[in-house]
C-alpha cells in the first residue's frame, strides 16, 4: 500500500476542500478548459472546482483513498469528475489530447519527475496549457508542508523542458498557503503556467 492511500483514507480532507490559490488565478487569466487532465490530484479539490466551471475534468492519482474523496466532494458541488488509478510511473501519456494539463504540489523523484514532465508536454494539444504550482528546493527551510527530501523539490531549470512552449509564466516567490493541515503558512513555491 502506498503513503498517499494511507494518508489520504480518513474523513478529514488533509488539503482542504478549496482549490490552489493559483489555480483559482490561472482560471480567471486562462481559458483552461474544456477538457482538462489533473494529474496527482489526491482529494480532488481543484478538479472539482474547475468542473464546476463547466469543464470535463479528468483525475489521474495512485491512491484509491484519495480519488474516493474527489468522488464524493464532487457530488457535494454538484459536479462530475473522471477519475482513473494510475501510478505515473507506468502511465501512457495520450497525445495532444487535453486542453490543459493541472498539477498542484506533484512532488516526484527526479527522475519519474523528468518523465512526468514529458508526458504533460505530449498530452497537452497545441495551443492548451500547463498549469503548476510546486515547492522549491528552498521550501525545506520553511517545514510549511511539502516533502522533506530536496530531490523531490523543484527548480526553474526543471521547467526546461518546456523552452519551446510560450512561457505567460515562470516565477520561485514567497507565499502563503492555507490549504487543510497539510499546507500550513509561508512557503516558497514555483508557479508554471505555458501555451503549447
Amino acid at each position: 500500500m502506498n503513503k498517499w492511500q494511507t494518508r489520504f483514507d480518513t474523513e478529514e480532507y488533509i488539503f482542504g476542500k478549496e482549490p490552489n490559490e493559483f489555480i483559482r488565478e490561472a482560471a480567471q487569466l486562462y481559458t483552461l478548459g474544456p477538457d482538462i487532465l489533473a494529474i496527482a490530484e489526491g482529494e480532488g479539490r481543484n478538479a472539482v472546482y474547475l468542473a464546476g466551471h463547466g469543464n470535463q475534468v479528468t483525475i489521474w492519482d495512485f491512491a484509491e483513498s484519495g480519488l474516493a474523496k474527489a468522488q464524493q466532494l464532487a457530488k457535494e458541488n454538484g459536479v462530475q469528475l473522471a477519475t482513473e488509478l494510475k501510478d505515473l510511473a507506468e502511465a501512457a501519456w495520450p497525445e495532444n489530447q487535453y486542453d490543459a494539463v493541472i498539477c498542484v504540489f506533484g512532488h516526484f523523484p527526479p527522475e519519474l519527475r523528468a518523465r512526468v514532465l514529458e508526458g504533460v508536454r505530449t498530452a497537452v494539444k497545441p495551443g492548451g496549457l500547463f498549469i503548476t504550482e510546486v515547492y522549491a528546493k528552498e521550501q525545506l527551510a520553511y517545514g510549511t508542508g511539502g516533502p522533506k527530501e530536496e530531490d523531490y523539490l523543484y527548480s526553474l531549470a526543471d521547467f526546461d523542458v518546456f523552452r519551446e512552449w510560450e512561457t505567460l509564466r515562470l516565477e520561485q516567490k514567497e507565499v502563503e498557503r492555507h490549504e487543510g493541515t497539510g499546507h500550513n503558512g509561508l512557503s516558497c513555491v514555483i508557479q508554471y503556467a505555458g501555451r503549447k
